[in-house]
């Protein structure tokens, strides 16, 4: 993998990429350390790939007295807060509300994740929302897909695919997540991805960080994020595929230009700046530091 004259090209596609969630498993972290980990990573030379701090509603007080003498402090930028909703989603509003009124303009929580299983639960949550709000709806892989993803664009909302998690089955098959993101795709609905993605491509690692932690093949967000990209294009599911599981990182190169894989299929900065803005937004991952590690030793970065 090459990175020569590629800083637009690798910028299009790692712009903001990752929201930070090391309060969540496998690494949770205390929020102390949480909280110091992103203000690292804020003023980090690598900054422009961090996303949003991801922080569970009932744990926004907490995240208030951890970080308050960081949001005070000039050389940050704002702080921008992704919340996961309680069941109770009027609360979480709330909270969410009074968190804004007392933080602003130093840290804005702007972005909500939310499960829902039926067409009911997205309308429900919905009616609560406010224009200021994105909802990312966490939808289940099975049938009632497609009217799920129907809901949420009606509701001009966004969806969230869970890409892995600790154990070797919380990994969903290639052809789930395809069709995940061909059905976000045809509705034209942004969407994001969350757990297991922590490196840029395919491998069998470790599932967590304990000593003895068992080992799974994990998806890459190089794979998937280029995949959304391949599949904007209209390349056929085999293809995408065989792209999802490709673990050969001297298949992939990136050029002022753009990204060619297999010396044979490319995707231009320009589409991929379209990409990001419009399809595939960012993914969640308790670490940050692994993903810059990685995208170093394969030649991105």
């Amino acid at each position: 993998m090459t990175n020569s004259n590629c800083s637009e090209s690798v910028r299009a596609l790692l712009s903001e990429i990752v929201d930070y969630a090391g309060l969540f498993p496998p690494s949770q972290l205390s929020m102390p350390d949480a909280v110091n980990n992103y203000a690292n990573y804020k003023n980090s030379n690598y900054n422009w790939m961090l996303g949003r701090f991801v922080v569970s509603m009932a744990r926004l007080d907490e995240f208030s007295d951890n970080a308050r003498n960081f949001l005070t402090n000039s050389k940050f930028s704002v702080w921008k807060l992704s919340v996961l909703a309680s069941d109770d989603i009027s609360e979480t509003i709330r909270q969410i509300e009074d968190f804004n009124a007392a933080n602003a303009p130093f840290a804005v929580c702007d972005s909500i994740e939310a499960k829902a299983v039926t067409t009911r639960m997205i309308e429900e949550i919905t009616e609560f929302v406010q224009a200021n709000f994105v909802v990312y709806f966490e939808l289940p892989l099975n049938e009632n897909l497609a009217g799920l993803v129907s809901a949420v664009a009606k509701r001009g909302q966004r969806a969230k695919i869970r890409t892995g998690g600790i154990t070797e089955n919380a990994f969903p098959k290639n052809e789930k997540i395809i069709h995940f993101m061909k059905t976000c795709l045809a509705a034209n609905i942004p969407f994001k991805a969350t757990a297991g993605l922590h490196h840029p491509l395919r491998c069998r690692k470790p599932l967590t960080y304990d000593k003895d932690a068992p080992t799974g093949t994990m998806n890459g967000f190089l794979n998937v994020f280029l995949a959304a990209g391949f599949l904007r294009q209209g390349f056929q599911e085999s293809l995408i595929s065989e792209l999802l599981e490709d673990e050969r990182a001297e298949n992939f190169t990136f050029n002022a230009g753009g990204v060619l894989w297999r010396q044979e299929y490319f995707i231009s900065t320009a589409q991929l700046k379209i990409l990001r803005d419009k399809s595939i937004i960012s993914f969640g991952s308790c670490s940050f530091e692994e993903p810059i590690a990685d995208l170093k030793e394969i030649g991105i970065l």
